[in-house]
């Protein structure tokens, strides 16, 4: 599957900071920003697997699921 997501850097001093403006809660650091790239882009995972997941707790057993591509 291919998700393309907006990350936005800023400078804290030493550090990087991302985060991605489309998935509350997607923050990522790192000394340079290509390390804060790699921290967000596991911090995006993370969530949406989590969210994966939670959203198919209810989901009744006999129920019909497909993946859908969005590109």
């Amino acid at each position: 599957m291919h998700n393309e997501f907006t990350a936005v850097f800023e400078r804290d001093g030493k550090w990087v900071i991302a985060y991605c403006p489309e998935i509350p809660g997607a923050n990522g650091q790192g000394k340079t920003k290509e390390e804060a790239r790699a921290s967000l882009a596991e911090a995006i995972a993370l969530i949406l697997q989590d969210r994966r997941e939670d959203g198919l707790r209810g989901v009744p057993p006999d129920a019909e699921r497909e993946t859908v591509t969005v590109r």
